[in-house]
């Protein structure tokens, strides 16, 4: 399937009646206009279970645009990318051409985060072996810098899937990046102007997130797949035990997918006293309409934006 077109998905014709996807969050600020796409940036963040896209006027670093989809729960690559396709099909500007430049986010657990001092574009497989089973036949590998901590980040990406995107916009090379760096980019960005030392907790759908930091350094992350709610308190508390950080005392800074009077906010409370709500990214700024979009909700697409237009060598 490397090289795959829209049209050789034949996704109309397949069995797939029952592979749908579900806008549920749109937020669209009045100045977003589509004509004026070529100096706003596209924001794509594709998991396995949902997908958010964001336009942002690089003029004076506006959030325009918020849009949640989840999908179905698929059992192949394959699945996904009839559904993204249908997606992007009926999509109003999903396919323009000529923004300014298009990010695109991964969301999946095969990465690596290398050391900058130590990285060697040719040794991207090699790195990536320590965390991941690749398969080379099936999978790309690209890496993408995260000069906020002096890393690399080194991640591997369906070969059809990374095909079908970049002939999309066969004019305009998406830029990869992978949710894990979204996140440590974003975070170490917070924390450097933080005088508090935090645990930093992402809740994703179905993955959870943990980042530390010590003298404004990252010193840890991981992500952890979620098949219940009680695994984010026995990860968390396993991390906090590995790390030596007192439940009782500690404080802990929480974004993603968790209303602030939710059920399961209050159960995080239950074993964790000292919890607090992060914010949306300074450097952004957003109109009142997006007011009905909780803070810290949607902290790893916004974070894309701190990706600069440099390609890493591998991200073509």
């Amino acid at each position: 399937m490397y090289g795959v077109s829209i049209k050789s998905l034949n996704y109309r014709n397949l069995q797939t009646a029952s592979l749908h996807y579900k806008l549920i969050k749109k937020i669209k600020d009045d100045r977003f206009e589509v004509e004026k796409v070529d100096q706003y940036y596209l924001l794509i963040n594709i998991g396995v279970r949902d997908l958010q896209v964001g336009v942002i006027d690089a003029e004076d670093n506006r959030q325009l645009l918020l849009e949640d989809y989840v999908f179905p729960a698929l059992s192949s690559n394959t699945e996904l990318m009839h559904v993204l396709a249908d997606l992007f099909e009926a999509h109003a500007f999903l396919k323009a051409a000529f923004w300014k430049q298009i990010k695109i986010g991964i969301k999946n657990s095969k990465f690596v985060q290398v050391p900058q001092a130590l990285y060697v574009a040719e040794a991207n497989e090699d790195y990536l072996k320590y965390n991941a089973v690749i398969d080379n036949s099936e999978e790309e590998i690209l890496a993408i810098p995260n000069p906020a901590c002096n890393a690399v980040t080194v991640f591997a990406v369906n070969k059809a899937l990374h095909a079908w995107l970049r002939n999309i916009y066969p004019s305009n090379p998406p830029l990869f990046i992978h949710q894990s760096a979204a996140l440590i980019e974003g975070v170490t960005k917070f924390a450097s102007g933080s005088k508090e030392n935090y645990l930093y907790i992402y809740v994703d759908r179905f993955k959870l997130h943990i980042l530390s930091y010590s003298g404004q350094k990252l010193v840890y992350y991981n992500q952890f797949t979620i098949k219940h709610f009680s695994d984010y308190i026995r990860y968390i508390m396993l991390v906090m035990k590995s790390l030596q950080h007192d439940q009782r005392t500690s404080r802990v800074m929480l974004w993603g997918y968790i209303g602030k009077n939710s059920p399961h906010y209050h159960e995080f409370y239950k074993y964790i006293s000292n919890v607090v709500f992060g914010n949306r990214p300074s450097f952004l700024k957003f109109g009142y309409i997006f007011d009905e979009v909780q803070d810290h909700h949607f902290f790893d697409l916004y974070n894309m934006y701190l990706f600069t237009a440099t390609k890493s060598k591998g991200n073509q």
